[in-house]
This record gives structure tokens, C-alpha cells and sequence, in this order.
């Protein structure tokens, strides 16, 4: 069995002291997730990062490199994939241009309607740490709707 390294990050802004996550819904498999790709040689995992969110929704980031967790789970082809994700702040009044190929759509979602969203229960558990950290480090208000 093979493993596959990818690395993302859960992409946020501050709106109306709310916090949104960027979600996308993939052209492939169409389900919603977080931007994340594979590492190609010579990259770290901060630039994966960089360069998938970069690739898929033509959005600069920095990587918040504070916030660090892992999925892993076993693929449909039999190998094993690690997915580590970080967190990225961007302004608020960024523009998103997707990656066709790959992205089919996106949006901005409060954290009720980005847990509801994606379609993974890892994706959401990894939300759900996601937002305590963010809400503990922006001192913003809560954003139920």
C-alpha cells in the first residue's frame, strides 16, 4: 500500500465579526471540502498549502502554522492518504477564481451552514477544532444562524 501526502488548509475570513470558511465542491468527486493537494517533491507542507489554495482558488495565503492537524484514511485504489491541514486568514473582500478543472463551485459559509456543507464527518470534526482555535485567536462574536 502507497501513501499519499497532501496538505491544505481551512481558508477564513472575518466578516461582520463572524467568521466564514471558504468551502469548494470538487469537479471530480463532487463533494465539499477545504483546498488541499498532493506534495510534490521538494515542497514542504506549508507550500503545498501556499500553492494548492494559490491553484484551485487563486487566493495568495499565508499558512497560520499554529494550527496543524491531520486526516488519514484509506483510498478507493488502496493506498493510504495523510492530509495535513493548517489554518489561513484572507480579507475579507478577496475575489475567488476557481480552478475549473477541478473546482465546480464555492462559497463562503458560517461555520452552521460549512458544518452542514461539507461532506465528510472528518472534514466536519476538523471544522469543528478549526473554529475553536480561530474564534480563541480572532476574540470574534458567535455565528449561529
Amino acid at each position: 500500500m502507497a501513501i499519499e501526502n497532501d496538505s491544505g488548509a481551512i481558508v477564513y475570513q472575518i466578516r461582520n465579526n463572524m467568521v466564514c470558511y471558504l468551502l469548494l465542491q470538487s469537479a471530480v468527486d463532487d463533494f465539499w471540502g477545504f483546498p488541499k493537494g498532493h506534495v510534490e517533491a521538494g515542497e514542504d507542507l506549508m507550500q503545498t498549502a501556499v500553492r494548492e489554495i494559490f491553484e484551485e482558488t487563486d487566493l495568495t495565503t499565508t499558512i497560520d502554522t499554529n494550527f496543524k492537524q491531520s486526516i488519514e484514511y484509506d483510498m478507493k485504489n488502496g493506498n493510504h492518504k495523510i492530509v495535513n491541514f493548517y489554518v489561513s486568514r484572507v480579507p475579507a473582500n478577496v475575489q475567488v477564481t476557481r480552478q475549473e478543472e477541478e473546482i465546480n463551485s464555492f462559497g463562503w459559509f458560517t461555520f452552521d451552514r460549512a458544518y452542514d456543507t461539507l461532506t465528510y464527518d472528518n472534514l466536519r470534526e476538523l471544522l469543528a477544532d478549526a473554529d475553536k482555535y480561530i474564534k480563541s485567536k480572532e476574540k470574534v462574536g458567535q455565528q449561529n444562524e
